[in-house]
């Protein structure tokens, strides 16, 4: 286990902090996470930034906070690192599962580019964010595709993280439909 020090010393700045002293970085600021990685990952394809230009400009930005209750969440900002860098080194796989779970009439590329980002960071996250449930993550971009996007959107999001968790994730698929956990090994 590495240590804090030990994290920042190779520019990890270690787990984003709540607005309470002490917390770890909770649910909202993970889901504010989610939403700073589309926004980069938009911004990427669309201006044709680098990955470290985006994460440079997330850093400068403060932290990509939302305002969630009255309260400023910041980021969690090794989740948005994790997803930028992660999307960015398996852009060829994280695509070729996103294209398998497409119909042919609607290929990644006939996509809008924000629906495009919204699914290859879902689609990153069932891949390697293994501690996350499949659900959750398919929850948190449907919701995101919400604040983009009408039903029809949403829905195809929904739809098509589904099938990609059932492809990566059966097990745990399995288990959720069955009301049970899924078996951790």
């Amino acid at each position: 286990m590495t240590t804090g020090a030990e994290r920042r010393a190779e520019g990890d700045p270690g787990p984003a902090r709540s607005g309470r002293k002490g917390r770890r970085a909770g649910p909202g600021a993970r889901s504010a996470a989610r939403l700073a990685a589309v926004q980069a990952l938009y911004q990427i394809e669309l201006i044709g930034a680098t990955t470290e230009g985006a994460l440079d400009e997330f850093e400068r930005r403060g932290s990509g906070g939302i305002i969630e209750s009255d309260a400023l969440l910041a980021a969690d900002r090794a989740l948005v690192r994790r997803i930028l860098e992660g999307v960015g080194t398996r852009a060829a796989e994280i695509d070729g599962y996103v294209e398998e779970a497409l119909t042919a009439a609607w290929p990644l590329a006939r996509l809008e580019v924000l629906l495009r980002a919204i699914l290859r960071a879902g689609a990153y996250e069932l891949l390697v964010e293994a501690d996350v449930p499949a659900r959750v993550v398919i929850a948190e971009y449907v919701n995101l595709g919400h604040a983009f996007f009408g039903d029809k959107e949403t829905g195809l999001v929904n739809g098509v993280l589904d099938r990609l968790a059932r492809r990566l994730r059966l097990a745990e698929m399995e288990a959720a439909a069955d009301g049970g956990r899924a078996p951790r090994g």
